[in-house]
């Protein structure tokens, strides 16, 4: 049974869990950032395939006490390096840390970096490069008040990078951000969804992904594949199994619109990219203005605020004018805002029956459950 761990964007690690319990994964517990689980070496192949939330899968070689980078360095000496991948291939170091006495961090990575070179040194009178920016394997060390914890990545490039992306406007949400959002608004995949200010397409896209059961690894490489214990019987199975199952590429109610062009142009770029370009219907269109697509569904969208775009007055104009949009053309319908503005629902006059805290990197803000009726939700203010 192997141990792995899987971070994610802060606020998704309930919905990661889920994933990775229909995975078949064991011993599963979420802290802040990711979640554990164990498992056989396969399931970390599985989970690079098919989570639509982990933002990378890494498998775990060592957990042990430390006091000093010393016994940093011997920790990491000890393990079988060149048992996992060859001297002839470029490394990189990455090191966390969470109240760790050590004074540098930097000085530390370097000495796990030399514990690994130099176990190479002593079997093969060799040692790996270091490659920064492409290497072939990735070392993730995290360091806590006590403990060290050392990773091989899985997942090589992160996941969130599913290979469809070619354009982006400003401030686009990653992918695995995007497809948390679609899986907390509890859309079944057959009403629709819209997206009406959908920048580069990411939530049409991904929500596409999720109706037509489209395993969101299934056309990358990944780090495992570089590894010398590589079963590559067993993945090449796994992808073929995926790829069997993926639905028609036939039109679904998923609507993305833009109020400017060039946004839109990305969007379709990318859902080109994707094979997606006649399942998702795109169109330009003004959210104060567009009729709903459809009686009732499910609205999903990360539309400008403060932090993000915009300006402030700007935003005060246009929020209540979209809560008036929402109560006059969308009611019977869920929508799902995510907003760094944490008074979004009283700036738009709608009440929010629920509010999950989610971080868009390192912005902390709010994915905002407001169930649309027409007219107003706020009570009358009584006669004087």
């Amino acid at each position: 049974m192997e141990k792995f761990f899987a971070p994610c964007p802060r606020g998704l690690e309930p919905v990661l869990a889920q994933e990775l319990t229909a995975l078949g994964g064991a011993e599963i517990y979420a802290v802040d950032g990711g979640v554990h689980f164990n498992g056989a070496l396969t399931l970390g192949y599985r989970a690079n395939l098919e989570s639509r939330i982990a933002s990378r899968v890494l498998w775990r070689v060592c957990q042990t006490r430390y006091r000093n980078e010393e016994d940093v360095y011997k920790a990491a000496l000890a393990l079988p390096w060149p048992r996992w991948f060859d001297v002839e291939q470029t490394l990189r170091v990455n090191l966390t840390a969470t109240r760790s006495p050590l004074k540098s961090l930097d000085f530390t990575t370097l000495r796990i970096k030399d514990a690994v070179c130099d176990s190479f040194r002593a079997k093969f009178g060799k040692r790996p490069s270091v490659d920064t920016h492409a290497p072939d394997v990735r070392i993730h060390a995290y360091l806590d008040a006590e403990k060290l914890t050392l990773y091989l990545d899985f997942s090589g490039e992160p996941l969130f990078k599913r290979g469809w992306r070619n354009a982006t406007g400003e401030a686009p949400l990653r992918e695995n951000l995007a497809a948390g959002i679609v899986r907390l608004s509890g859309w079944d995949g057959v009403e629709a969804l819209l997206d009406p200010m959908c920048g580069s397409g990411t939530i049409a896209i991904e929500a596409a992904l999720i109706a037509l059961d489209i395993a969101p690894g299934a056309r990358r490489d990944f780090g495992f594949e570089k590894l010398k214990n590589f079963d590559r019987a067993a993945w090449e199975q796994m992808q073929a199994a995926a790829l069997a199952r993926e639905k028609p590429r036939t039109q679904l109610p998923i609507y993305g619109s833009d109020l400017y062009g060039d946004e839109l142009r990305y969007a379709r770029t990318n859902a080109e990219a994707a094979g997606l370009a006649d399942v998702i219907q795109l169109k330009q269109a003004n959210v104060l203005e567009m009729p709903a697509p459809a009686a009732s569904g499910v609205m999903v969208t990360n539309p400008p605020y403060g932090v993000r775009l915009g300006n402030a007055e700007d935003l005060a104009v246009f929020y209540p004018k979209l809560g008036d949009a929402l109560k006059q053309k969308f009611s019977g319908w869920r929508a799902y805002i995510l907003s760094g503005d944490m008074a979004l629902p009283k700036l738009i006059r709608l009440s929010a029956s629920k509010r999950t805290v989610l971080f868009n990197g390192a912005l902390e803000c709010r994915l905002f459950e407001i169930k649309v009726v027409a007219g107003s939700a706020r009570k009358p203010k009584p006669a004087v």
